[in-house]
This record gives C-alpha cells, structure tokens and sequence, in this order.
C-alpha cells in the first residue's frame, strides 16, 4: 500500500503529517500529489468533500512553493470565511516546520485593513473567498503577477452563491503562464465553461462517478404527512442518542422555527442560518465543533463551507431545491473513512425528486419507518444501559458514600432497582410516547381518520383544495402559482400539491394548517390587472360554479394591493 513516504515530498512536510497521524493518502492525494509535483498541467479533480482535497493541492504546493521568495506564488479561493479558515490552518499544519513560509487568509466579514497589513509581510500562498480576493486586486495590495498556483476549492459551490463574475475577473487577472487546479465535487456547465475558458487542456481525476455520493454513507428516507415533519424529527432524534449532525431546511425562517422548537423541546440545538452576525455565527460555530450541541439547524447557504469532523448524520428536513446540493449536503457526513447516515423527511410529493437523486447518487435509497413509541424508547434505555455498562468506578471517590447508599437501598430486590433506575431516568419518554401516533403516511391518515376526515376522494387529508381565479387565458403555469405562492408567504415555504390549470381558473392543493394564512394573505393581490381570488373548495367542486357567482363572492373584500411592474415581472 502507498504511503506518503512514497511520494516524494520533503522531510518537513513528511514530520508535520506524521505529527497528524498521515500514513495512508486517500485516492484523490493518490492522484493528484503526484500529478501536482511533476507536471505544470492544468487540472480538474472531483471528488466528494471529506476525501482530502485541502492535502491534496496543499501537500504539493507547500512543497514547490520558493520560501526565500517573498511574492505570492499561489491563491486557493474557496466560497465561504469558514472554509477559508479551515484551509488555511489546515495548510499551516502541515507547514509548521517551514518557518520560511508564510500564509495569510483573507475573507469578508473581518478587518481589511489588518489583512493588508498581513498581505504587505510577504506570504507566499494566500486563502481567500472571492469578494475580498477580487476587492484587494482592486485596491492593488494582492499582487498576482508572480502566481505559479491558482487552486478553485469547492468550485461549485462558489457558483451555486453567485461568485461568477468575481471568478471570471480573477482568473482573468491571474498570468497566463499560472497553473490552474479546480477542485469540486459535482461538474455543472458552468465549472465546464471555466475549464474551457481559464485552462489549458487540463488533465481530469475522478474518485468515483462524477456528480456521485460517497460509498460510506447510508441514504435513508420516510414518507409522512406535512404536518408531522416536525414530529419525526424529534423521534429521529430521540432514537439515535449520540447523534452530531446537521438538520437542513429550505429557509431561514424554517431553519429558525425548527431550531427553537427543539431548544424549547429540552434538545441540545441551535440554528446557523443569514440573520446572524458574523460574531453570532462564529459563537454557534464554535459550540457546535466543540459538540456543545449536537443537531445544528441550517439552510444550504448558511452552512456551505462548513467543515465539521465526524458528523454521524445529516439530516433533510426538507430536500433541497436543486438536487446537486443533495451530494454537498450529504458529503458532509462519513468522512475520513468513517461511515454516515443521511436520513430525509419527505412529503408524498416529493417521491418523484427521490428518484432524481438515487439517479444522481448512483445509489438507491432505503425507505424506513418512522420510529415508533416503543422503538425510541428502547432505543433510549438501551443507550443508557450501554453508558452504564462502559462507566468506570472510581472507588476513591465513592467509596465514602457507599455504605449509606447501600442502607437505602437494602430493601429493594435486583428487579425492582433496575425498575426503578429505569423509571427515574425514563418517565417522561415514558409517557411522552406512550400514544404515540404512527406518524408513516400509510397508517397516520387511518390513526386519525376518527378525528379529521378527508375533505375530498382520494386527497390526503392534510391538503387542502384552493381555487384561484386565473387560468391559462392569463398565460399562467404551475411554476407561476408556486411562485405567488411563495411570495405571499415568504416566511416560509409551503407544501403545494397537484395543480390544474383550466382555461378560466385553476386549483391546487396546500397543506391544509395554512389555509387560512394563505386565503388572508392573498386579500389585495393582483396578477396582470387581474384581481386575485383565493377559495378553499368545500361544497362541491368550484369548476360547477357559475362564473358570475365567484364574481360576486369575490365583492366586498377588502381594497385589492397594486403590484408593481417588477414584481409582476419577477412572478411571471
């Protein structure tokens, strides 16, 4: 088997990886340490996060770098301040017995000032986002002329939060004569283009299949109602004790919803999502690394550039709008080796997506049940036990409070003090869970059909049907109701069912919690000069209706909102 030993690297590299306990390079440092150290080839490797990509392009750069040369010989721009920072002492450990190099980290959110100074001191290689990368070329303190390394880590990700324009200018800057390395996990057009734009026949790596999952993460998913999402997440929760994982959800109103639900709920959470100032986000940041906490509550943004060692799940509260952050989401578990779970909660709807993503994983995902009652309970006694089992006595300490102990305990037999012990620790779980309802879409409508019963044949109970007065002569499509939709709710992001677009009007279904909301919501709403009527469909189908009588339903309601233009422009 390969070593690092064999790679040709010099012997103060080599001590500072041993320090890290670096014996074995994964596939991709296989690949491309070697490729980096004897050929000036441009050059695209894909490969998931977590499979050592920062040793990858680092190990071979530190080791050409000419630390008696001042200049900024290479760049790595990565997409977020956290990954920035990570790179960079990630690239100083394994350089710390390199006192001649110096590498400096500049990102948003921090004093410029201060990194100009850095800048000023001379370091060879340079860690930056971007923006400020692209701001200090401006100003002329970041000098590429001398760049031999220009490294794009995570190169999708810098796309996918809208950091083309700054790669573009960049690169552009960047001399010809420079080495190009794009590091991604997925191969969009737009990475395409750069290679095609910005490289020179570049020679491409690839560890596993391109835009594919890691083979070491376990890809789970269970089907139930909208209105029990929040539910099962709790027993996901509760069944899997030593979780540390990341809860991914659409928006950061959601995200913030989720988090203080679980906090209120007694569980050890926060939420990571745009609101939160730099300071605020490094404080969650730092707990979260720390395992202070063990479920962080994030939207992809707010979590792109994270690099947390040894989560044990991810969590999809809802799966991500476009599929490709699938593979970015679930990448973030069963790293270095180790194994993940990545578990989704879906809607009925969405089993048409999770065929795009077994596609796009290569893989195919296992359906479960949600835990039962008994199950979590079990689950968390058994946990408890296991702690018990693996807890070493220190006789020194207790042996003083033994005797009293043993006195008050005299009178109870073995069965009963474990019934007891059991009790103390577990009532609560106990009867929380008690009646628990089972909460998988196949059984949850039949448990509760005593209690809500369908509104329609053959519609889930839990959706709504809603009529709107607008239609195809108003050159409406599905993805425009979606979108007025979300614009008259922005806080949060609805469940939306089958819709029917007729000639004159049209329908579709919506969890049926936020009907009300939704109906108030649309009260002065205007689409194309047409006033907008919302219905929930209760008596009968509203296509059996006369036109005039929705016309006069529509009267009386309260002063229509003016849209402007651009608005209109954005929804169409």
């Amino acid at each position: 088997m390969e070593k690092f030993s064999d790679l040709n690297l010099s012997e103060g590299i080599l001590r500072a990886i041993a320090d890290l306990n670096f014996e074995t390079p994964t596939p991709i440092q296989s690949k491309t340490i070697p490729h980096l150290l004897e050929s000036g080839r441009d050059m695209i490797a894909l490969a998931q996060t977590g499979t050592g990509k920062t040793a990858a392009f680092g190990l071979p750069v530190i080791n050409l770098v000419d630390t008696t040369n001042s200049t900024i010989q290479a760049i790595v721009l990565c997409p977020t301040r956290e990954l920035c920072m990570q790179i960079s002492r990630d690239l100083k450990s394994y350089s710390k017995y390199l006192t001649e190099l110096k590498i400096t980290a500049v990102y948003g959110g921090a004093n410029i000032e201060t990194q100009i100074g850095q800048l000023k001191r001379g370091p060879q290689i340079v860690v930056g986002t971007p923006g400020r990368v692209l701001d200090l070329i401006k100003r002329k303190v970041l000098n590429l002329h001398f760049l031999k390394w220009l490294i794009l880590d995570e190169a999708d990700e810098m796309l996918n939060m809208g950091f083309k324009d700054e790669l573009d200018a960049i690169l552009s800057t960047a001399p010809a004569s420079r080495q190009t390395l794009l590091f991604s996990a997925t191969m969009p057009d737009e990475i395409r283009r750069i290679s095609q734009h910005y490289m020179k026949k570049p020679e491409e790596f690839s560890i596993g299949k391109k835009n594919s999952g890691a083979d070491n993460i376990e890809h789970i998913y269970f089907t139930v109602h909208a209105k029990d999402r929040y539910e099962t997440l709790k027993r996901l929760a509760d069944q899997n004790p030593d979780i540390f994982g990341i809860v991914f959800c659409r928006t950061r109103t959601e995200t913030k919803e989720v988090a203080d639900k679980l906090i209120a709920d007694g569980y050890n959470a926060d939420a990571l999502h745009g609101d939160l100032t730099q300071v605020q986000r490094d404080i969650v940041m730092n707990r979260f690394r720390l395992k202070h906490l063990q479920l962080l509550v994030a939207t992809d943004v707010a979590a792109r550039g994270l690099d947390v060692q040894d989560l044990t799940h991810i969590i999809n509260y809802n799966l991500p709008d476009e599929i490709e952050l699938y593979i970015h989401r679930s990448g973030r578990t069963g790293r270095a080796g180790k194994n993940g779970v990545c578990m989704s909660i879906l809607h009925m709807k969405d089993k048409h997506k999770i065929r795009e993503i077994e596609r796009l994983v290569g893989k195919t995902f296992v359906k479960k049940n949600v835990p039962s009652g008994l199950d979590v309970c079990n689950a968390q006694i058994l946990n408890l036990v296991d702690k018990v089992v693996n807890t070493e006595i220190n006789e020194e300490q207790i042996t003083q409070f033994l005797p009293a102990i043993y006195k008050k305990l005299e009178s109870l037999d073995r069965e009963e003090l474990i019934q007891k012990f059991v009790s103390v620790e577990f009532n609560r779980f106990l009867d929380y869970y008690k009646n628990a309802l089972n909460l998988n879409v196949e059984f949850a409508d039949r448990e509760r059909s005593d209690r809500k019963p369908q509104r329609r044949s053959g519609r889930p109970s839990d959706y709504s049907r809603i009529y709107i007065n607008i239609g195809s002569k108003d050159k409406i499509t599905p993805l425009n109701i979606i979108g007025l939709i979300n614009d008259l709710m922005p806080e949060i992001r609805p469940e939306i069912g089958k819709i029917d677009i007729m000639k004159k009007f049209s329908f579709f279904d919506i969890d049926s919690d936020i009907e009300d909301r939704l109906i108030k919501a649309g009260q002065g709403l205007q689409y194309q000069g047409v006033k907008v009527v919302l219905e929930v469909v209760k008596n009968g189908p509203v296509e059996q209706r006369q036109p005039e009588q929705r016309q006069d339903r529509s009267r009386g309601r309260a002063p229509l909102r003016r849209s402007s233009s651009k608005e209109m422009s954005r929804r169409r």
